[in-house]
């Protein structure tokens, strides 16, 4: 008789349903939201809550991921062994209290009883109190990198803005333990640091990386001297963060303005912040490795998702291996936790699994289930069964159309990988400023990243020896420089590229599809970003990614098997769709007094999630989506609002599809 196997559901998240605005959470706590399922020791399904309920960076209480995750292996709540969440006991008994103070409510001030009633209003399930574990949040973080680096020892670093009142932590791994080296406080976060200063680039929370796009365009030496006033490196790999010194960047220039234009004055801080942020790393790190002579590293923490600074410690020298754990910010600390809490029950389970691939998230379903999804929106779009996927996809592409690909398992974490991708044509360098204005509808600037054949990535990537394998997007290397106006899409401005090597064990479509591309083309790499516009995370459902599609420049979309295009349309289509709002969108009216004394109404939608997300509508829609719901299209709506006159009907129709670009109402057919 076979032992029963040990299921550990790891989750990370807030406290708030989708769409509860109750608490007085700020929207940055408990980001990041997702849930993951281990079996023994290995991952079975991982997906971030932001896929399901299509809020960026969602902060809301994992409802649909853990109920995927269940869901997914056939097993209830109960069936679970352990369930693990990264922060400490004594940060969230101290973090309820203080909610408790500052804004009068909480369902509970004790963690065990708080986290009993979220799985009562979340699940409508009850939870055992003697299987939930709490897990650091650094710990975490470190446990999600060693347990699936395959490293029989290794040293750990994590470093991000804050988490459980620590800015990051060193740790040596052995088998599935941590030892715990340094602890460092926030007042030397290195996310901190890296935020207060994007700042002045006009950038916010969650707009890091963007800035590491932005800094080769700059020159470091022009303010590296004074950026050397704002840390001091000490001995013993510390420093000392001068915090009260950033606000010196003001007599640089005027900070720039969220849609400003950037100046080179911009691009050279971003450049001098890069240089910075490095050199306090590879100093953290390179005193550790002297320490401790490990000559494997395993990388987590938002920080670890500035893949320069990677790029640059591969290639170092440093390590014989660099592992960085892919879904480095807050949702893998979901996986963190887990494998913290089973690797704690499980202490001679020294065997740690190396990372594959990362496709733990929802199928995309067979070829009948994706048909009927297809069906139900023929009045938008046509479509056709192919006989060969990636060959004539792979024709699409080198004939320069961009195509939205959706195959088998979601991806886990910030990138897509091949299932939930939008691709192009790596060669014409026009493509990159074509993706970004027409499709994903952001700054002009920014890299797109090369998928490449795992045999053939040393012939056009510079890669150190015996490092053919990187499949997670999550190094920058140099392009060699032969190749780079070949590769003019996926190529840097400063020849360097954030490659994605693809395995045909691994993904066996995505590596035909790219294999396709190269007996036309010569060229084995395809231009891979995520499939999302500007406003919404990576696209899940099929659903998914023909609004996205319908909603953007696209020129084609492969879902499967199927082939689909746009079919002309005009505002009149629409009227026939349902009309419904998700569940985190509210909707408000309210009077505003005007420069003559008088009053007017001012009608607008807002969220659960940021007391000052607030966009204006017409009155007409106003009222129009007040009287949505999942039944009723857009006509008999406008139908119960009396007899619409054409030239009206038209405005409300357009203004409605505006709002669905923006993914603020839902329209389905």
């Amino acid at each position: 008789m076979k032992e029963p196997k040990m299921l550990v559901l790891g989750f990370s998240g807030g406290a708030e349903l989708v769409h509860e605005k109750i608490h007085g959470f700020p929207n940055l706590y408990c980001h990041d939201s997702a849930a993951v399922l281990i079996e023994d020791g290995k991952v079975v399904f991982a997906i971030e809550e932001e896929r399901l309920n299509r809020i960026k960076h969602t902060n809301k209480f994992p409802t649909q991921s853990l109920q995927f995750c269940l869901k997914s292996h056939g097993v209830k709540l109960q069936d679970i062994d352990l369930i693990a969440f990264y922060s400490s006991r004594d940060n969230l008994d101290r973090d309820l209290k203080g909610f408790f103070l500052q804004y009068g409510y909480a369902p509970a001030i004790d963690t065990v009883t708080f986290f009993q009633h979220l799985f009562r209003k979340g699940l409508n399930s009850e939870i055992d109190p003697d299987k939930l574990r709490f897990v650091h949040h650094h710990h975490a973080h470190a446990m999600s990198a060693l347990a699936l680096s395959g490293y029989e020892s290794s040293l750990v670093t994590t470093f991000d803005g804050s988490g459980d009142n620590s800015s990051g932590m060193v740790f040596e791994g052995k088998g599935g333990m941590l030892k715990q080296i340094i602890d460092t406080p926030i007042s030397k976060s290195l996310g901190g640091f890296y935020h207060d200063i994007i700042a002045f680039l006009g950038y916010s929370f969650f707009d890091e990386y963007k800035v590491m796009g932005l800094a080769p365009y700059g020159n470091p030496e022009r303010y590296r001297s004074l950026f050397q006033t704002l840390y001091t490196l000490l001995p013993k790999g510390d420093y000392v963060i001068h915090n009260d010194k950033i606000i010196s960047l003001f007599n640089l220039k005027l900070p720039r303005r969220k849609g400003e234009p950037f100046t080179q004055t911009h691009k050279d801080i971003a450049a001098s912040l890069q240089e910075a942020l490095e050199e306090i790393a590879f100093h953290v790190i390179r005193f550790y490795q002297q320490e401790t002579k490990q000559k494997n590293l395993c990388m987590a923490g938002g920080v670890a998702h500035n893949c320069t600074l990677n790029g640059k410690i591969l290639r170092s020298g440093m390590f014989e291996n660099v592992f960085v754990q892919p879904a480095a910010h807050d949702a893998g600390c979901a996986l963190g936790a887990a494998f913290y809490a089973y690797h704690k029950a499980n202490p001679m389970a020294k065997k740690l699994f190396k990372l594959e691939h990362v496709y733990w998230g929802t199928d995309i379903g067979s070829t009948f289930s994706i048909l009927s999804q297809l069906r139900q929106w023929q009045d938008f779009i046509a479509f056709e069964q192919l006989m060969d996927v990636s060959g004539q996809t792979a024709e699409l592409l080198a004939n320069g159309y961009v195509v939205g690909w959706v195959q088998g398992r979601s991806e886990f974490g910030p990138r897509a990988l091949g299932n939930r991708s939008i691709l192009a044509d790596p060669r014409p360098e026009e493509n990159k400023e074509r993706i970004n204005k027409m499709i994903k509808m952001r700054e002009g600037y920014r890299p797109f990243a090369p998928s490449v054949l795992e045999e053939e990535v040393d012939e056009l990537f510079e890669v150190p020896p015996d490092k053919k394998q990187l499949p997670f997007m999550i190094f920058v290397v140099n392009v060699k420089e032969e190749k780079r106006k070949i590769l003019g899409a996926v190529t840097h401005v400063d020849g360097t590229a954030r490659i994605q090597t693809v395995s045909r064990k691994t993904n066996k479509i995505y590596w035909d599809l790219i294999h396709s591309f190269k007996k036309l083309t010569g060229v084995p790499v395809l231009l891979n970003t995520s499939f999302n516009n500007n406003v919404e995370p990576i696209i899940d459902s099929v659903e998914d990614a023909v609004v996205c599609f319908l909603t953007t420049g696209l020129d084609y979309l492969v879902v499967g098997e199927y082939l689909i295009k746009k079919k002309e349309i005009s505002w009149g289509n629409f009227l026939s769709v349902r009309l419904s709002l998700p569940p985190h969108i509210s909707l408000h009216q309210v009077k505003k007094s005007n420069s003559d004394g008088k009053f007017s109404n001012l009608s607008y939608i807002g969220n659960s999630y940021d007391a000052e997300f607030q966009v204006e509508v017409s009155d007409e829609v106003f009222r129009v989506l007040t009287l949505a719901d999942s039944e009723k299209t857009i006509a008999s709506i406008l139908g119960e609002d009396g007899e619409t006159e054409k030239e009206k009907a038209q405005r409300i129709v357009q203004e409605l599809m505006e709002l669905w670009s923006r993914r603020l109402i839902l329209l389905r057919p």
